[in-house]
């Protein structure tokens, strides 16, 4: 995984506003595991919970795709949120998608197929770096469905023969958008309209 910008149990002392990148939100279990349960990007703000329910994490926030971004102390904002009610409500939009795409994820992952669910992370993805260019290995991709890698290569491969993703080296390349959301489940468009219902926020 990549670099953490806060553990579970943590105190959030930085609250990022990313530009670029993508950021998964991940539960560790007792074994040791990794899960991941939402993506994040230019469409979120980072650590938001501390502005509003308390300082200390509940989950790890890791980089998953390098990006930029703006960061801000939790303490001096926390005091401006207390200042400004619009502020406060604007925040809490960003909180609200945030369990909003949680909810989505879990309901997705116990109903949905593995190529459903993956054609849905692909899409997010594209839209949150806004390239068709998606710099994820297989192993990657076996992390965040939460399966094992042996699982992930015939469907990459599936595909691939479709005429629906390219890959090399550590990258995957979306070569027919179209046909992907065709084979998504319906997760995909729900997390956008919670995006746009809560923040205005909707893909280009």
């Amino acid at each position: 995984m990549g670099a953490a910008l806060f553990s579970a149990a943590e105190t959030i002392s930085r609250i990022y506003f990313p530009e670029s990148g993508v950021v998964s939100i991940v539960v560790e279990l007792g074994s040791g595991q990794f899960i991941k349960v939402a993506m994040f990007g230019r469409n979120s703000v980072i650590g938001v919970g501390a502005l509003l329910d308390g300082p200390t994490a509940i989950h790890h926030a890791i980089a998953q795709v390098s990006g930029a971004g703006l960061v801000g102390d939790a303490a001096a904002l926390e005091h401006l949120v207390k200042q400004s009610e619009s502020l406060r409500e604007a925040l809490a939009g960003y909180q609200q998608i945030m369990v909003a795409q949680i909810q989505q994820v879990a309901a997705c992952n116990a109903v949905h197929t593995i190529e459903e669910r993956l054609s849905r992370w692909l899409l997010q993805t594209r839209d949150l770096l806004h390239s068709d260019h998606l710099p994820l290995t297989q192993q990657a991709l076996s992390q965040i469905l939460a399966v094992q890698r042996s699982s992930v290569t015939p469907l990459a491969r599936s595909l691939r023969e479709a005429g629906l993703i390219s890959y090399r080296r550590g990258r995957i390349h979306i070569v027919d958008r179209d046909g992907l959301s065709e084979i998504c489940c319906e997760c995909y468009a729900a997390i956008n309209a919670h995006y746009h219902r809560l923040t205005g926020w909707k893909p280009h």
